[in-house]
């Protein structure tokens, strides 16, 4: 499973190389699911999706649990809906992640997935690494 050395690439209109992965997101309730790319954010505590993923996932966006999300912005509505997260060789348990108003990038944050994962960022190269704690060769 280990991710290494990937590069860190661009991603829309923002011209600032990013260390950005390719996920699978699953509403286990509906089984539906989404292939996308999320930006790894170590600032970021929960891992936040824009909305319109809740209605392709099968979610009421509405019906899930408000919160309200600290951001870069300010605060903001949230709503929280159980998802499964996929990259190949790993997939989170059933999670809560927050479905936001107005975000334009999914954000893969630390409570529920980078948690899972030993991250290395090297920034002057411009690559990342993921692994499990328990692959070989992990100290």
């Amino acid at each position: 499973m280990p991710i290494e050395y990937r590069p860190f690439r661009r991603n829309g209109a923002d011209p600032e190389a990013k260390p950005w992965l390719g996920i699978e997101i699953e509403n286990p309730h509906s089984g539906k699911s989404v292939r996308c790319e999320g930006l790894i954010d170590t600032g970021a505590t929960e891992c936040c999706f824009p909305e319109h993923f809740a209605m392709m996932l099968g979610h009421d966006l509405l019906a899930g649990e408000k919160i309200d999300l600290g951001t870069a912005g300010g605060v903001t509505d949230a709503y929280m809906h159980t998802t499964i997260i996929r990259i190949p060789g790993f997939s989170t348990n059933q999670c809560k992640i927050s479905f936001v108003k107005g975000l334009k990038t999914p954000l893969l944050g630390v409570k529920s997935f980078l948690s899972n994962f030993i991250l290395t960022i090297n920034y002057p190269r411009k690559v990342f690494s993921l692994k499990l704690p328990s692959s070989p060769g992990v100290q």
